[in-house]
């Protein structure tokens, strides 16, 4: 096949009417093959001047004399009829693109490539795939004794707008019959309308318990977010309700802790999930309890130095932004764009905004002076993993995650401790929170290669018991324990999951112990020696007292 045809295999092939251009196709391989079989044939026994000829493109005539229209006008004459053919047939395979007769390909397929798609499309979570969840997985004759989870909120409208364009049109009502859904959705909506809020903190009771905007409002939560810990709750049901049996079908209210932040997105996620785990639960057992710090720390918020931890990591990651050109390039044309300083551009964090159009499938924002391309959203989101890179190279957001989680951390192996001593304690704890919660608990657990959490993700601490040996004498080694922590920890041991993923050997306190020995789970103890003093050691100091009120580093 000539060069020529190859090209144009190759340009044909790349357009979206797969049919229309095989047709194409076709007919071209059928034009050569008949122009190699009945063309002009070179005569046998040329002399040395029909050589010289030939060499120059010419083609002969049957008296042997050297046409005028060289070969090379033929093939070329030849090639521009197959092109004008080509674009003729392509224009008829748009109409019918039009007319829907073909299928073209989906948007989503058209997104940016490589690592800043894939972890856009994993953060937006769309909740139409089978997940595997390994949450209640453990040998055998194990007892589950306690569940905690820390969730993010679901799907959200953005939280800034991008100046001088049009907000997306999202619509926050519940609807089952529109996509994405979720069988529970019908009756859960029914369920919200009829509860009460007498056990409720005045600060909850005052939110609404569904989404209920036709045009969302800033930070409201959308259906997508509603159906995805819908799902979240299903799972944890099928494991934690009906294989382990953890809470009984008479659970009574002292059994189960909720706990959210003020927002209606955090409340209505955690409603959510709750539903699904407890399908039409009794109203007057439930007692949300409202969380005023994002970072859930409860009394022990006052810690002078996380904070400037936290200042410290943000001048960071400003002077790695003002240094990388091709993102201040990206900018410059994003403003122009949109007609705005790039100061102001920057200001109104445009990439919120644009992943809400990326998640719902929605075209980026156009002006008369043009639109914004998924190439400078691509530019973005590359820059977000460089900084993730540099944030774990320089160590001060770990400094700082270590500080803002402990308080959370604290009150985890607390509860842990006075389940497994058998005291009157919740058997099943959820936390419904926010990105800027999650985000630094993965940090401080050691899970430095953890993504983004992700709209609905979820962290989950399983707390099991060993069956006692039994070849051993009754009250033997009493008093003894693993772990380090003496008898309170005998026999107990922790799981650790990340949307499903079962993370315990990774995390810093258990990454050393060896899953295969006769503890096949990480002792609790480790877990305890971690969150007590462990993981003061980054900071050179001893208790969270010492660390939060003196730079010791």
């Amino acid at each position: 096949m000539e060069p020529h045809l190859v090209r144009l295999i190759s340009v044909v092939q790349l357009q979206p009417a797969g049919l229309v251009h095989i047709l194409v196709l076709r007919m071209c391989v059928r034009l050569e093959t008949h122009d190699k079989r009945n063309g002009p044939q070179e005569p046998e026994g040329r002399t040395r001047w029909e050589e010289h000829a030939a060499v120059r493109g010419g083609a002969w005539m049957a008296d042997g004399t050297e046409t005028l229209i060289p070969r090379m006008m033929l093939a070329r004459n030849r090639f521009i009829f197959l092109l004008v053919l080509a674009a003729v047939l392509a224009v008829v395979s748009l109409s019918f693109q039009f007319l829907h007769l073909i299928p073209t390909t989906p948007a989503i397929d058209e997104r940016p490539h490589g690592k800043s798609r894939k972890r856009a499309y994993a953060y937006c979570n769309i909740p139409n795939r089978t997940e595997q969840a390994w949450e209640g997985h453990s040998p055998a004759d194990y007892k589950l004794l306690s569940v905690q989870v820390m969730i993010r909120h679901g799907d959200r409208y953005p939280l800034y707008a991008i100046p001088n364009t049009k907000r997306p049109a999202i619509d926050c009502t519940l609807t089952p019959h529109r996509k994405p859904s979720h069988p529970q959705l019908a009756p859960f909506i029914r369920h919200m309308s009829q509860g009460g809020q007498s056990r409720w903190d005045a600060v909850l009771g005052a939110l609404p318990r569904v989404p209920s905007h036709s045009m969302c409002e800033m930070g409201e939560l959308t259906q997508t977010g509603v159906v995805q810990h819908l799902r979240n709750g299903q799972l944890l049901r099928n494991t934690y309700i009906k294989r382990h049996k953890l809470l009984p079908s008479d659970w009574s209210g002292w059994q189960l802790y909720v706990e959210s932040t003020g927002k209606s997105r955090t409340l209505q996620s955690g409603l959510a999930l709750l539903y699904g785990l407890l399908p039409d639960f009794d109203w007057a057992k439930l007692a949300v309890r409202h969380q005023w710090n994002t970072l859930f720390c409860g009394s022990s918020c006052e810690c002078p130095m996380r904070n400037q931890y936290l200042e410290e990591d943000q001048r960071r990651q400003y002077k790695l932004r003002v240094s990388d050109t091709l993102l201040d390039r990206t900018y410059v044309d994003m403003a122009r764009t949109v007609g705005l300083p790039p100061r102001q551009l920057r200001a109104a964090n445009p990439i919120d905004s644009l992943l809400c159009h990326f998640c719902h499938n929605l075209s980026f924002p156009c002006t008369p002076q043009g639109c914004i391309s998924l190439q400078q959203f691509a530019v973005i989101k590359m820059q977000q993993l460089e900084d993730e890179r540099d944030r774990r190279r320089k160590g001060l957001y770990l400094r700082y995650a270590l500080l803002a989680s402990h308080p959370f951390l604290n009150r985890t192996v607390a509860r842990m401790l006075r389940t497994a001593q058998g005291r009157r304690e919740e058997l099943f704890a959820l936390y419904s929170a926010h990105d800027v919660t999650v985000a630094p608990l993965l940090s401080a657990l050691g899970l430095a290669e953890a993504r983004f959490p992700r709209f609905a993700a979820r962290v989950v601490f399983e707390l099991w018991r060993r069956p006692p040996p039994q070849d051993k004498g009754k009250g033997k080694g009493k008093g003894r324990g693993n772990g380090g922590e003496g008898g309170e920890t005998r026999g107990l041991y922790v799981r650790v999951l990340y949307n499903g993923e079962d993370v315990t050997f990774h995390t810093t306190f258990c990454r050393a112990h060896d899953r295969h020995s006769a503890q096949p789970l990480c002792p609790f103890g480790n877990f305890l020696s971690f969150v007590r003093r462990d993981m003061f050691s980054v900071l050179n100091a001893t208790s969270y007292h010492e660390a939060c009120h003196r730079r010791t580093i």
